[in-house]
């Protein structure tokens, strides 16, 4: 559960979406009827254009139609845009432009961003300072929260506690999506109570929650959104008992979710319950047969079937 001084918006299982592909092209139209029917599950806000939405393979026009969308269809749901690459004016441009809403659709104006989602720059391997400076000028450009992203396996480079407890003294930088695979820097980022400790590997859901995290974003909710949020709920409410067994439950899903590359698995149950395609953008490459055979038997929510 969140400390006080923790934004209530950043609070409870985030999504992290899919973007479905028909033929080459972005599927808007399942993308909106997944969004609209993701709203009354009890999933706090929605996370499109990260990793599980594939953001590295869409063009600019493509990620700005992805965002309309999502914004759009979300409803009375918060929005928070994944925001990653290398070249440090354009992320800042972007920062900027997103923050305003300079998307096509400005319909989205009339629900709004809550904020972005800002990994450390891959390949690269910055020192701290470097990221330090790095993830301030990008929050001193964007007029919506930044939710930094401790990914270190797939950036290459960990961001240690000093540095995001340093980066928790600006204004405009909030939550932190907890991938560092220390349970050491989780403990002192909830005990320091500025940042919003919201999960990010499925498997640590559980764990973080019970030590006072204040949510998760979390893949396995595109399959799974009531049970997640049932899961928090019983944190919430100390019905641990409760919450061990729906966690429990969960995890051999989340393990054949995570059998092959992130998101194939997810969209190839997705499709398999009649949602969207199965179709993923190079260099991915579709859930084998057998995976998608596996996953045919793991236990969705039921009302995921349209």
């Amino acid at each position: 559960m969140a400390t006080p001084s923790c934004p209530p918006v950043f609070q409870g299982i985030w999504l992290p979406l899919v973007t479905p592909f028909a033929h080459g092209a972005v599927d808007h139209r399942a993308l909106r009827r997944m969004v609209e029917y993701y709203v009354g599950t009890g999933v706090a806000g929605f996370v499109p254009l990260g990793t599980t939405g594939e953001a590295y393979a869409l063009d600019g026009a493509e990620y700005d139609a992805v965002l309309d969308t999502v914004l759009d269809a979300a409803g009375p749901l918060p929005v928070i845009a994944g925001l990653g690459g290398m070249h440090v004016p354009a992320l800042v441009q972007r920062a900027t432009g997103l923050s305003r809403l300079r998307t096509a659709g400005q319909a989205a104006a009339a629900h709004g961003l809550a904020g972005l989602l800002v990994a450390a720059p891959p390949y690269i391997r910055p020192s701290q300072d470097a990221l330090l400076t790095h993830f301030q000028r990008l929050a001193d450009a964007s007029a919506v929260p930044l939710v930094l992203y401790d990914i270190p396996y797939r950036t290459g480079v960990t961001l240690n506690v000093e540095t995001l407890l340093a980066l928790a003294a600006h204004p405009n930088i909030v939550a932190v999506k907890d991938c560092g695979g220390s349970v050491a820097k989780t403990l002192a980022l909830i005990a320091d109570g500025r940042l919003a400790v919201l999960a990010g590997d499925d498997l640590n859901v559980l764990a973080t929650l019970c030590m006072g995290g204040a949510g998760a974003i979390v893949a396995s909710a595109n399959v799974a959104p009531r049970r997640f949020a049932r899961l928090h709920e019983a944190v919430r409410a100390q019905r641990l008992d409760e919450a061990r067994a729906i966690f429990h439950a969960l995890v051999p899903l989340i393990g054949e979710l995570y059998a092959e590359p992130n998101p194939a698995p997810l969209k190839a149950c997705l499709a398999a319950n009649g949602w969207m395609s199965a179709e993923v953008r190079a260099p991915l490459l579709p859930a084998s047969a057998a995976l998608a055979e596996r996953l045919a038997a793991v236990a969705v929510d039921p009302a995921l079937h349209p």
